[in-house]
């Protein structure tokens, strides 16, 4: 019986890493993401602590653990701790990673600007869970990458925690309140969102793509694991 591809999963804290064992279940082991919570210093929505958050010895010690699941790829299921570091930063963080395991890896960053590519976005709107401070670095990160933000959200909230308290009401309000016509998509940047199991209800409300941090996660995962799948319930950019 032919092994499904494993994607392992460096995830900071404690927050929403619920979404990716209940993506499993749902997909009956179709595909296996086992989950290593890396280290933190501070549970802080800012740019000193998420510097130190996806510090190389941080994403190493978390490499280390992932390994015993010997995964197909492995990502760095952070975006705040991806994009402060710029984008020849998070290309760093990455090639660390795959350096130390042997296999491919990225980071949720880096896979929104890939999944944007592979679904020909070139306009989007951002609905950021973050303090605008930090969330105008992800802009930033987009525009490097060749992609246009013509709307924009920061929501203000200042920890991990509190931003995986949000419940599916309050993501699909975030959503619908950036969309604008000539966003061809709306992003919603923060792994700390649970959002594995509203894609399709967000896509139906604004009628257009929506790209959530944890599911670029597992697309990009599944892309570099040589696996990319056409799977249910999660939108566009698994059809």
């Amino acid at each position: 019986m032919t092994r499904p591809p494993v994607v392992g999963l460096l995830y900071p804290g404690y927050a929403a890493e619920d979404d990716f064992p209940a993506l499993e279940n749902a997909l009956g082991g179709a595909i296996w993401l086992p989950l290593v919570h890396t280290s933190m210093g501070r549970d802080e929505h800012t740019v000193e602590a998420l510097l130190d958050t996806g510090s190389a010895a941080r994403l190493a010690e978390g490499a280390d653990a992932i390994a015993v699941h010997s995964p197909d790829a492995v990502m760095w299921a952070c975006t705040s701790g991806s994009f402060v570091y710029g984008r020849d930063g998070a290309a760093a963080q990455a090639a660390a990673i795959s350096e130390r395991l042997g296999v491919p890896a990225s980071s949720t960053s880096i896979a929104f600007v890939e999944a944007a590519r592979a679904l020909g976005l070139g306009k989007v709107a951002v609905a950021a869970s973050y303090p605008e401070d930090l969330a105008r670095h992800f802009r930033t990160f987009l525009a490097a990458g060749g992609i246009e933000v013509v709307s924009f959200g920061a929501s203000g909230i200042f920890t991990a925690v509190d931003a995986g308290r949000l419940g599916p009401d309050a993501v699909l309000e975030m959503t619908v309140a950036v969309d604008v016509p000539e966003a061809e998509a709306v992003l919603v940047p923060d792994t700390a969102v649970h959002t594995l199991t509203c894609i399709d209800t967000l896509e139906k409300a604004v009628g257009k793509p929506v790209l959530t941090a944890n599911q670029v996660t597992v697309w990009e995962g599944l892309r570099l694991a040589g696996s990319p799948r056409p799977l249910p319930r999660l939108g566009a950019l698994f059809g």
